[in-house]
């Protein structure tokens, strides 16, 4: 995977203005988001009684690094009542998924231009 994998899920011109366009901290930020993603999703099912904090934590992440229809996916899902929510938490799975996708590409490509030393 590589930068040309990208969906287009998430606005890494966020992230750059974020961390000044500093590889070694977009890398930090994204190893985060991930971490993050791992942590938090599986509270995403409204039969565990933190789902509303994990789809408010990954909101927060998605928002920081751009990945804007994660964040409106989440924003979406954490209005919504409970008996309304599970479909809701499953487009921010999906948009999740998505999302872990780009970040993957992207930060292989951080990667190579690391190797290169660029």
């Amino acid at each position: 995977m590589a930068r040309r994998d990208l969906s287009g899920a998430v606005d890494f011109a966020v992230l750059e203005r974020i961390t000044g366009g500093d590889d070694a901290v977009s890398e930090e930020v994204l190893g985060l988001f991930a971490q993050q993603a791992a942590m938090w999703s599986p509270m995403l099912d409204v039969r565990e009684d933190g789902w509303r904090d994990g789809v408010h934590t990954i909101r927060g992440a998605a928002a920081g690094i751009g990945a804007g229809p994660l964040a409106e996916a989440c924003a979406a899902a954490e209005a919504a009542d409970k008996a309304e929510a599970p479909p809701l938490l499953d487009r921010v799975r999906d948009a999740l998924d998505v999302a872990l996708a780009d970040v993957a590409a992207y930060r292989h490509e951080l990667m190579l231009r690391g190797l290169r030393g660029s």
